[in-house]
């Protein structure tokens, strides 16, 4: 007999889920010992199920790469509590000076996605952390190239809803900051970095570590603001108590403008 294949003859889980909805309420099905474990929220969030969870946050944003098409991205890091110049009057005095890196931010992104929509749109896609500041000036440079953009967010106290700029269906949210950083350089082709704090220099050094030994292939990675960057952190003082080395200064580049930025990408010495 002939027969047309339309997948596996197994039931799959979702009918199994709504066939639960309207099963015959008695005591035993009320019972949270009968819901079906892939269904059971409080059996999910079970300190022993940890490792699952884990795997799940890995997976599910893995998955809505894959079925969006993206092979490649770049990284957008950077403080959330900078403001754009419309906002600097209510800012503290440290952050409005910091300001013009928003739209250098905004800039940039707008110029990288305008590039990869001219090359079909799949490659150098930009992410941030899907919050305010510098991300959601990222997230909005793509948008007003017409091109996608990916926010991933985490659950946090303060600064975590993500902003309006995100493409909706690229907005993840995450619950283990280990697994987002995963993803932020799991197909990053560039990083650039702005102003930023404490989360912003982790993302940092997290990467030039991953690239100075060896685990992750080398990128572009910019830092945007000189000035900033050497009086935060004082580069020649590590080289010189050796706990660097020299090579290691050349793993980044700064940079200004977001022009500057685009065209030390095309040119980096390993791209």
């Amino acid at each position: 007999m002939n027969q047309t294949p339309r997948g596996h003859p197994l039931r799959d889980s979702p009918e199994d889920v709504e066939v639960a909805r309207h099963i015959e309420d008695t005591p035993q099905t009320r019972s949270p010992a009968y819901r079906l474990a892939f269904a059971d929220q409080d059996f999910l969030t079970r300190r022993e199920l940890r490792p699952v969870r884990l795997q799940l946050e890995l997976l599910k944003t893995e998955l809505e790469f894959d079925d969006a098409g993206i092979r490649s991205t770049v990284v957008m890091f950077g403080g959330a509590r900078i403001p754009a110049p419309r906002d600097t009057g209510a800012a503290p005095a440290g952050l409005a000076q910091l300001a013009p890196y928003y739209e250098q931010a905004r800039r940039f992104s707008r110029l990288v996605t305008e590039k990869s929509l001219a090359d079909g749109g799949q490659d150098n896609v930009i992410v941030t952390g899907g919050g305010p500041g510098v991300m959601e000036a990222g997230n909005l440079g793509a948008a007003e190239a017409g091109g996608r953009s990916v926010g991933l967010n985490i659950v946090l106290p303060h600064e975590q809803a993500p902003n309006a700029h995100v493409t909706p269906e690229l907005s993840f949210n995450f619950h283990y900051f280990a697994i987002r950083k995963m993803h932020f350089l799991m197909r990053a082709s560039a990083i650039v970095v702005f102003p930023g704090g404490f989360g912003t220099l982790d993302e940092l050094f997290e990467t030039l570590t991953l690239i100075q030994t060896e685990r992750m292939r080398p990128v572009p990675v910019l830092l945007f603001g000189e000035a900033f960057w050497r009086r935060i952190v004082n580069w020649e003082a590590l080289v010189e108590a050796g706990t660097i080395s020299p090579g290691d200064l050349e793993l980044f580049r700064f940079v200004e403008t977001a022009e500057a930025a685009v065209e030390v990408i095309e040119t980096w010495p390993w791209v």
